[in-house]
């Protein structure tokens, strides 16, 4: 057994330096690639963008609320919070369709970068529970994200985006 972890060990220390990559401990105590201590954009996820309304207005609240959607807003690279962005947010809910108008509204990020928006209930369509997201403010490329909820009695659900300039 011991034998075995040393052999790793010893592949993995040499195969770094093959390649070129500069390795460090990770939190697990695994080697990992230097880079891999910078924050990497969130990339669009497939049919985040589905029913997106461009413009959706800046709400307090959609709806009647009951269920919360939050999440935050970094920057790629050092992770820094950003403050004032615009998230959209819409899904399927008790009160309507995604598609509806009435179920789209925005929010801005807080000084930490944070986000929450009061919405109806999620239900599931298409078989699953899930949101819609979109940054889509300019300043930062667009991502759009589509979350699945482990289970439709859950009552929040949260999303994060990390983005890279235009």
């Amino acid at each position: 057994m011991i034998q075995n972890r040393t052999n790793r060990r010893k592949f993995l220390a040499t195969s770094g330096a093959v390649f070129g990559a500069t390795l460090v401990t990770g939190g697990s105590g695994l080697l990992v690639p230097a880079s891999a201590q910078g924050l990497a954009p969130t990339p669009t996820m497939r049919g985040g963008a589905n029913n997106y309304i461009a413009g959706a207005p800046i709400v307090d609240r959609i709806g009647n609320g009951g269920f919360w959607m939050t999440g935050s807003v970094r920057r790629a690279g050092d992770g820094a919070p950003l403050a004032g962005q615009r998230v959209q947010i819409w899904a399927h809910t008790t009160e309507g369709h995604e598609r509806d108008p009435h179920s789209h509204g925005a929010t801005l990020t807080d000084e930490n970068g944070e986000f929450r928006l009061e919405m109806p209930q999620i239900v599931p369509a298409f078989g699953r529970p899930h949101g819609h997201l979109a940054y889509d403010s300019g300043e930062f490329k667009t991502v759009f994200l589509r979350p699945i909820m482990p289970s439709a009695g859950d009552t929040s659900l949260s999303a994060h985006f990390v983005l890279e300039p235009v």
